[in-house]
């Protein structure tokens, strides 16, 4: 079933970057925070792409979008049940979940031995996750730029880099999206943003 709130002017746009993605391209395309820059993560060799475009040499591994709960409980080899919690009040939305990741996904997003998920509350994005099956989530500018709330303020080296930049508009720009991981029973937040702590902490198991 399609994603709900997709404008129908971009259901075709949507479906043909969604192949682009499982054919191993690269695409740009809008979340509920920035424009993100996205490969297919069963592409290893279009995630190594994604790596290289941004020119990331700090090991950092890369965010991925998964199209619903039971895609990104995919990744995971395990998911506590204090993070359900989480997953119920927060998803879909701006909270990135790392737990331990499944063996097999490609280095650049687990190569910690965990892998950060979520599900975003963009239409588009969850829609091409859907589709395309998890896609990398990582914002479209080259390290240590200012993120891109629109298609006009990309820079010209990523949007030419690209195999499909498919514009969704103005995003609501803001903070990118908090990162959180369960540990041993208790949250431990790595990045505060779009949700602020005192929600995280509020939530009860």
């Amino acid at each position: 079933m399609r994603t709900p709130g997709i404008p129908p002017e971009l259901i075709a746009a949507v479906e043909a970057a969604a192949r682009v993605l499982q054919s191993g391209g690269l695409v740009i395309y809008p979340t509920e925070t920035f424009y993100g820059l996205g490969a297919a993560v069963s592409r290893p060799d279009a995630v190594h792409r994604i790596s290289g475009l941004k020119g990331r040499g700090d090991g950092k591994p890369m965010a991925v979008i998964a199209g619903d709960e039971a895609s990104a409980r995919a990744l995971w080899r395990e998911v506590p049940a204090e993070a359900d919690v989480f997953i119920r009040r927060f998803w879909p939305g701006p909270l990135t979940l790392v737990l331990p990741a499944k063996m097999g996904l490609p280095y650049e997003i687990a190569s910690t031995g965990e892998v950060g998920v979520r599900v975003s509350s963009h239409p588009i994005a969850r829609e091409l996750a859907r589709l395309a099956g998890p896609i990398i989530s990582t914002s479209a500018n080259l390290s240590g730029q200012r993120e891109a709330s629109r298609v006009a303020q990309l820079d010209s080296t990523i949007r030419e880099s690209v195999d499909l930049v498919l514009d969704g508009g103005e995003t609501e720009g803001g903070r990118a999206s908090t990162v959180l991981s369960v540990r041993e029973g208790k949250p431990v937040i790595l990045r505060e943003g779009a949700i602020q702590r005192a929600l995280i902490d509020a939530c009860k198991p």
